[in-house]
């Protein structure tokens, strides 16, 4: 059911991405007056603003049920556990703690306090 409405979601989305793209925007009539005319157009002057505008309208329906039936189907699905309530770490045993030497190194620290760089 999950992976349908996701299909659906994101074909939904591509198709109204590509519909948005097609449409004229507001300014384009004023290119039109200049000689930039529409008539060639595929949809004639007029006719594709109505079908464009109508077609990304129930798109975008489309797009926000497919978006609160996922949100929906998400929320209900109880076969999943969260990180919180799933089982727990194994047991660590006794954490070593360091030593002041670190691969064969001395301890500097003392040298350092008054002063002396050691060699």
């Amino acid at each position: 059911m999950e992976t349908v409405i996701l299909v659906l979601h994101v074909l939904t989305a591509i198709c109204l991405v590509t519909l948005v793209l097609l449409q004229q925007g507001k300014g384009a009539d004023m290119g039109a007056a200049f000689g930039g005319g529409s008539s060639g157009s595929l949809f004639g002057a007029s006719g594709s603003a109505n079908f464009l505008s109508r077609a990304t309208a129930v798109l975008a329906v489309i797009f926000f049920l497919t978006s609160m039936l996922l949100t929906y189907v998400s929320f209900t699905k109880t076969d999943s556990q969260s990180l919180m309530t799933g089982p727990g770490l194994e047991e660590v045993g006794e954490i070593p703690q360091p030593t002041s030497e670190i691969n064969g190194m001395e301890d500097v620290s003392e040298g350092a306090a008054e002063g002396k760089i050691p060699e």
